[in-house]
């Protein structure tokens, strides 16, 4: 098979070092570092122009059938259960399917591809809050200078803010909405901000209580700032929506808003990784999600333990935390992981395990992952990801994607 991949020359230190700098100033990356490791790559992902139009149509198809299947679940609480959301997400559920759906705006996915000896391959939708806007549009624009013979997949940060500008009234405000005490979300959110302030439009970083909702509309209630909103921008996962205090209200999230939210918190239907359980009950056909996504089963129903066929994920695990891979994560933390599923399976998934084809970056090879985003079904872009070993996880680097 031949790889989509083209081998690229690593910069050098000089040119790295001033790279580096600019993406902590210029894109808003200010943990460019994990412990010891650089998570900023010295080298763009290079894919070629055949393989980056086949797998874009492959994550427009993809986007076509998440949407379908996402507004099936909403109406079916038998499959809620079936895939072991907990009672409050369900409750919040419940009411999206008696008194609508939130206006939505600007939906934004992220299907992570692998390629592997069989092809592509994806791993999961980043349906919910996917990430990496800022480094998947800056790092292209500074990768370019060096490698002038390609070009960006696309510009996300860009397209995305643009679509929510358009989404809400011109004088009224938009709030970025995220996980405040983290600055990897801060960090992206200020990225967005930047471009819908260039858009002209008013911005707000905000946490979740700082909204209130007053006859299905949201208003900014914060000691800098109150009135109503245009549009929200959610960066906050939907799951943890359930441990705000009531009087906030976050049941607005998932239904009944007239506001136009970007994403809705229904998404967590599809971000949850026990979603392919119930694929077989669903009445929406998913040839394209069943022709990518490797065998995925309850921890119950496979023997995992002590083999190197199957992969252990959380079901709302982000940014490859707590994946268990045999031979690839440490002893202990892979005891640590099993122990978890063995006592709550319903946590977990076991994903038959694939072998990423790896590519060559000067004296050594990376595993790459690429993130292609879609927006309202439509590809944008994509982010990507390489590591030393076959896991993506914190401490796998970022990296500009261009195409040949």
């Amino acid at each position: 098979m031949i790889s989509p991949w083209l081998p690229v020359t690593p910069l050098d230190d000089g040119a790295f070092t001033t790279l580096r700098r600019r993406a902590i100033f210029d894109c808003d990356k200010w943990d460019p570092q994990v412990g010891d490791t650089c998570v900023i790559a010295r080298h763009p992902l290079v894919i070629t122009q055949e393989a980056w139009t086949d797998v874009s149509a492959l994550a427009e198809a993809l986007a076509r059938e998440t949407a379908a299947a996402e507004a099936e679940l909403v109406e079916r609480p038998d499959l809620q259960r079936g895939m072991g959301l907990w009672r409050a997400l369900r409750t919040a559920l419940a009411r999206a399917a008696t008194e609508g759906l939130p206006a939505g705006c600007a939906r934004l996915m992220r299907f992570d591809f692998h390629f592997t000896r069989d092809g592509w391959r994806i791993s999961e939708v980043n349906s919910d809050v996917p990430g990496g806007l800022n480094e998947s549009s800056g790092f292209a624009t500074l990768m370019r200078a060096h490698y002038p013979q390609w070009r960006p997949t696309g510009d996300p940060a860009g397209a995305y803010a643009q679509r929510v500008a358009a989404a809400a009234p011109a004088d009224e405000a938009i709030a970025l909405v995220h996980a405040t005490a983290f600055s990897d979300d801060q960090q992206m959110m200020r990225s967005i901000g930047r471009r819908l302030q260039a858009c002209g439009r008013t911005i707000h970083l905000a946490s979740p209580a700082h909204v209130r909702w007053r006859g299905g509309m949201a208003h900014l209630a914060a000691d800098w700032w109150q009135g109503p909103l245009g549009a929200v921008v959610r960066f906050f996962p939907a799951e943890w929506m359930t441990e705000l205090p009531r009087p906030r209200d976050w049941s607005h999230w998932f239904s009944g808003s007239r506001t136009p939210l970007s994403n809705p918190a229904t998404a967590v239907l599809t971000q949850h990784k026990r979603f392919p359980l119930i694929w077989d009950r669903l009445r929406t056909p998913l040839p394209t999600w069943r022709a990518l996504l490797p065998d995925t089963r309850s921890p119950r129903e496979v023997r995992w333990s002590g083999s190197d066929e199957w992969v252990l994920k959380p079901v709302l695990g982000r940014a490859g935390d707590g994946i268990g891979i045999a031979g690839v994560v440490a002893p202990r933390e892979m005891r640590r992981i099993a122990r978890q599923a063995r006592w709550w399976p319903r946590n977990w998934v076991a994903q038959r395990r694939f072998d990423t084809v790896p590519v060559d970056a000067g004296p050594q090879a990376v595993f790459p992952c690429l993130g292609v985003y879609t927006l309202d079904g439509q590809v944008i872009g994509a982010y990507g990801r390489v590591a030393r070993r076959p896991l993506i996880d914190a401490s796998a680097a970022d990296t500009a994607v261009l195409a040949a």
